[in-house]
């Protein structure tokens, strides 16, 4: 159902924020970068929005050629 949809696609960004800034908190001292909390959040968030962009056009792409099959 659309609000079953809603739930999954809002549940898939909020874990996967969270995994990303949670990940950027392991990986990134490996590196030698530090970073305060509130750098890795804005970092998160904009991987984030890229994401949610690249989905939607992916999704989008496909279902242009799916009409078009």
């Amino acid at each position: 159902s659309r609000p079953m949809s809603l739930v999954e696609a809002v549940t898939n960004v909020v874990v996967g924020y969270g995994l990303a800034v949670l990940t950027q908190i392991a990986v990134f001292p490996l590196f030698g970068l530090h970073t305060s909390l509130a750098d890795n959040l804005m970092i998160g968030g904009i991987f984030t929005v890229v994401s949610i962009a690249r989905s939607f056009t992916l999704r989008r792409l496909f279902e242009a050629i799916r009409v078009r099959a």
